[in-house]
């Protein structure tokens, strides 16, 4: 026992001495030896992020689109920012007192010792300002970086905008490697391609003392990585064109989409009303989203690819008439009478003796019986059965022109629109309980039908090619010599035989030579434009207005699509837009401005 009570002697004595030695050690660095202080007050390191210059944008022309301008973030590190003269910083930054104090809390509770944002986007003359008092307080430092900049003010739904990554973005896995502060694509091309655009972030490791004064690098760079700058975009667009559109489309509401058939590259892309992309660029970010947000005219909904509700009205003829033509339901000499006790017609004309005459008087009761006979063939006794079964088999055909599923363009929230289905009946009558007399008005684009003025456009594409197209897309090239994405060189077929696209041609060659498309005519310039009118009913007001086209008739360059919300009949509105659009993409020029005036008076939404 008298042992164990020595060892237990021998081990309190061991740990006092230990601590004797400890005090000892602390008491002479802290305060006999000052080179530790030195060392402290001299190599405290500060990381410095050093944000890349994002991918620029430019037209097919090499016209820049978006480019990178200056702006300054004021950062702060809470550890550092201690005894802080929040009322100076107040008027330092021109914030009141409680957002102060909110975005203090904010980045404590982000962390304690990592660099976070106070106050972004500051102008040049702010930054200097705030640079010469920043050694009162320390803590806080400048971080440049850069910010959207849009020099023709065109193309905003396009192109999208950034901002600031959200909280819930963060706790997504999908945007590892971001941090709070961080820009990010929101919309269209800026999110679409923003794994191109962002470039990959730097890091410099800076000495600085207690002041917050620097005193050169840490190991001299050793640390360091530069940043990457993101790729440049090269877009499809003709700059040109689309600030034309822009112009025909001021003070109207609709869409306007072209294609070059031969490529799918989109060259105008319009979303009318439209607004200044700059709008999002600069510290009223945020009123000016909610401005544009709640604007009765919905500003910030993107037509083109959004506006999916909406029938194709008399357009969508020349899809049945290929379908029937496939079917061998008719011939390009096939005539019906217009018999106007099966549906209205709108136009009066003698009954048509062809294919291409009904084209050209869009003559619905012809359609109707065209679409009876392709619906009705005999596949089943059961009548009920007969129209299921080939309701089903039209559809197939017609989801092969792009129609009913999204076209995969390069933008986010493309909408499919909607085409009539043997289920969808089903849910609403019951099985076996609906026939050709309830489906009847999709023969002339009206009924279950929505479709997009992207794939308006696209259908067009389709006709000028002769039975195929390329996904629609917005970038013509990744890099300096880069391509597009893989997706946009696939050829896409319809069911359609090559063969049986030429009388439906034939029709639209006469719809704009002596039809309802005569405003789109440009045979004294030398050029055939094909097209269509049309009107797509809307029970809320003023029918819609469409015209779809391609030009010239032989090698295409160009196919379109317009659409005019509550203008009424295509040949009023959108056929004029579409014919100017045309001319100027062909000759670079327009000569025939009595019919330009006319689209720029806005006369036509007042015609009842």
């Amino acid at each position: 026992m008298k042992y164990l009570e020595n060892r237990k002697y021998v081990i309190q004595g061991i740990f006092l001495l230990v601590g004797i030695l400890y005090a000892f050690r602390l008491f002479y660095i802290q305060v006999i030896d000052s080179s530790y202080k030195q060392a402290a007050e001299t190599n405290a390191i500060k990381t410095v992020i050093q944000y890349p210059f994002r991918g620029l944008i430019y037209d097919r022309n090499g016209k820049l689109l978006v480019q990178n301008t200056p702006v300054y973030d004021l950062m702060v590190i809470p550890k550092e920012a201690k005894n802080v003269d929040t009322l100076r910083l107040c008027h330092l930054v021109n914030l009141p007192l409680e957002d102060v104090r909110m975005r203090l809390k904010k980045a404590r509770a982000f962390s304690y010792v990592q660099p976070s944002v106070f106050y972004q986007k500051l102008s040049t003359q702010e930054f200097a300002q705030i640079q010469d008092n920043l050694i009162d307080f320390p803590g806080f430092y400048i971080n440049a970086r850069t910010a959207r900049g849009y020099p023709h003010n065109s193309l905003s739904h396009a192109l999208g905008y950034i901002a600031e990554i959200s909280p819930r973005q963060l706790e997504d896995s999908t945007y590892k490697g971001y941090r709070p502060g961080d820009y990010i694509g929101k919309s269209g091309i800026e999110q679409e391609y923003e794994q191109y655009l962002m470039g990959r972030r730097g890091v410099k490791y800076k000495m600085v003392n207690v002041r917050g004064i620097e005193k050169g690098s840490f190991k001299d760079g050793a640390y360091d990585t530069l940043s990457v700058a993101g790729q440049n975009l090269t877009s499809t667009i003709d700059l040109d064109l689309q600030e034309y559109g822009e112009f025909l489309m001021n003070g109207a509401k609709g869409s306007v989409v072209a294609i070059e058939p031969a490529t799918g590259e989109i060259l105008a892309y319009v979303s009318a009303p439209f607004y200044d992309p700059n709008l999002f660029t600069g510290k009223d970010y945020g009123k000016n989203y909610m401005m544009l947000l709640t604007d009765p005219n919905k500003t910030m909904f993107n037509r083109p690819i959004m506006a999916s509700n909406n029938p194709p009205g008399s357009i969508f003829k020349l899809a049945q008439a290929l379908v029937a033509l496939q079917d061998g339901i008719i011939t390009p000499q096939t005539g019906y009478p217009c018999n106007q006790s099966l549906v209205k017609c709108a136009h009066g004309h003698p009954a048509p003796s062809n294919l291409a005459l009904a084209i050209k008087y869009s003559c619905n009761p012809y359609f109707y019986q065209l679409f009876r006979a392709e619906i009705n063939q005999g596949k089943s006794p059961n009548t009920f059965k007969d129209t299921a079964l080939g309701l089903e088999h039209w559809r197939e055909q017609i989801l092969s022109f792009g129609f009913g599923k999204d076209l995969g363009v390069d933008l986010p929230n493309e909408k499919k629109g909607i085409i009539a289905s043997q289920a969808m009946y089903d849910r609403v009558y019951g099985q076996n309980r609906w026939k050709f007399s309830t489906i009847y008005s999709l023969s002339i684009g009206q009924g279950e039908l929505g479709v997009t003025p992207l794939q308006m456009a696209n259908f067009m594409a389709i006709m000028a090619n002769r039975g195929h197209y390329i996904a629609p897309h917005l970038i013509k090239s990744i890099g300096n010599n880069g391509r597009p994405l893989p997706q946009y060189q696939e050829e896409h077929h319809t069911t359609i035989d090559k063969k049986h696209f030429e009388p439906v041609i034939q029709g639209m060659a006469d719809v704009v030579a002596s039809g309802t498309g005569r405003n789109a005519n440009l045979e004294k310039l030398g050029i055939v434009v094909c097209g269509k009118t049309g009107t797509a009913e809307n029970p809320q007001g003023k029918d819609h207005a469409v015209f779809v086209a391609f030009a010239p008739r032989d090698n295409p360059k160009i196919a379109i699509a317009v659409y005019v919300e509550n203008a009424g009949f295509g040949a009023q509105s959108a056929a004029p837009i579409a014919g100017l659009m045309i001319e100027k993409y062909l000759t670079d020029s327009v000569s025939r401005k009595p019919l330009e005036k006319w689209v720029l008076s806005r006369k036509y939404l007042e015609i009842e």
